[in-house]
């Protein structure tokens, strides 16, 4: 009976706040309408300058394929080397392919022929796809038996048919929605009742640690039930994407997710004294867990001794699961090995967070 009266107190401080309603409410619109859009890993509008010494038939065609691929932006003919390059070191253009004399006849009588391509590699990953994209074309043009034998291998993709880019980030937006929707409010829970001294009159009554800290926990997972409801149906009404797995297991990873941040999060309130502090102390274990955890990067690229962090990552787990449950279709068998760590953790952290609360204030 008391904890019942404990939530209520939560959410009549939550509903008399001017900003947290409709944090609660806009955040997960704005991050599922606008990230997927901007998010994107592909490389595209890679500006291109080519520098045709050769002004033959076939240097004009590999011109041409350049000019109408998706991938680059064409930025025009230069007349030497040196001058295409002055605009790449300038940063009006990110790439030169530089064709040299008698391209065309030494194509033509199967000879050996070199083509100069140089990309500005400022930009590690807009420089190396771009020199393959621009490859891509060359061999297209230069070796057509070669770009035959590629075209007689067939790839298969048995998930993601379409490489829809969308698909696989939505996936990645709900944890992030969840981490820092679940993370930060709790954590500025405590200490701002600290700072007003609201907690004081909770300190002199016979509450049980337990019962309060499931009073600051309870109202946060109702939270993330909104919100990982709310990811889903937009996810779905502007973008046409459905889960392949079963929803229901969707529910029981956002929740563990859940369990693990507003336990963390009061973990740290607790140790807080102010609001500044918590804000900062969150946000550097935040942005370790988010970039150790695979969600933008593949964590198997990482050194050994940062890829040995995801074991103990609570949101590595979760993005594997969630990946494999909505674009996979995985069931449950296919994403227990993530749930058992994330339900260890989650209720190691649920407990670290009552044995840190301290009565006394």
């Amino acid at each position: 009976m008391v904890l019942k009266y404990l939530i209520q107190k939560e959410f009549l401080q939550i509903r008399r706040n001017a900003f947290l309603p409709r944090l609660i409410v806009m955040f997960p619109i704005i991050i599922m309408c606008v990230m997927p859009w901007v998010m994107s890993m592909e490389v595209k509008n890679i500006v291109a300058i080519v520098v045709d010494n050769d002004h033959s038939t076939l240097s004009r065609q590999l011109t041409g394929a350049i000019e109408s691929s998706n991938y680059f932006v064409f930025g025009g003919q230069k007349g030497s080397y040196k001058e295409a390059l002055a605009n790449v070191e300038t940063g009006k253009a990110d790439l030169v392919l530089v064709i040299p004399a008698h391209y065309g006849r030494d194509v033509a009588l199967h000879r050996p022929t070199q083509v100069l391509v140089a990309a500005n590699a400022v930009n590690g990953t807009k420089g190396s796809m771009g020199a393959a994209y621009m490859s891509q074309i060359v061999t297209a043009k230069t070796n057509p038996s070669l770009e035959a034998m590629q075209h007689g291998a067939e790839t298969l993709l048995l998930y993601n048919k379409h490489q829809n880019y969308k698909l696989y980030m939505i996936p990645a937006l709900f944890a992030l929605v969840m981490m820092l929707m679940t993370g930060f409010l709790p954590t500025l829970n405590i200490v701002g009742e600290k700072e007003t001294g609201t907690i004081e009159q909770i300190n002199v009554t016979p509450v049980s640690k337990w019962t309060f800290i499931l009073s600051k926990l309870i109202p946060y997972w109702l939270i993330a039930l909104f919100v990982i409801t709310a990811c889903l149906l937009l996810a779905w009404g502007v973008y046409g994407l459905t889960p392949a797995g079963p929803v229901w297991l969707i529910y029981v990873l956002a929740m563990l997710l859940a369990l693990f941040f507003s336990s963390f999060g009061l973990v740290v309130s607790n140790y807080s004294s102010n609001m500044q502090q918590a804000i900062f102390v969150m946000w550097f274990f935040i942005v370790c867990i988010m970039l150790l955890s695979g969600l933008f990067t593949p964590v198997r690229s990482m050194p050994d001794w940062a890829y040995l962090t995801t074991y103990v990552n609570p949101m590595h787990y979760f993005i594997d699961a969630i990946r494999t449950v909505y674009v996979r279709g995985g069931n449950f068998a296919s994403v227990r090995s993530q749930l058992w760590p994330l339900l260890a953790i989650g209720s190691l952290m649920a407990v670290w967070a009552v044995k840190s609360y301290k009565k006394n204030g």
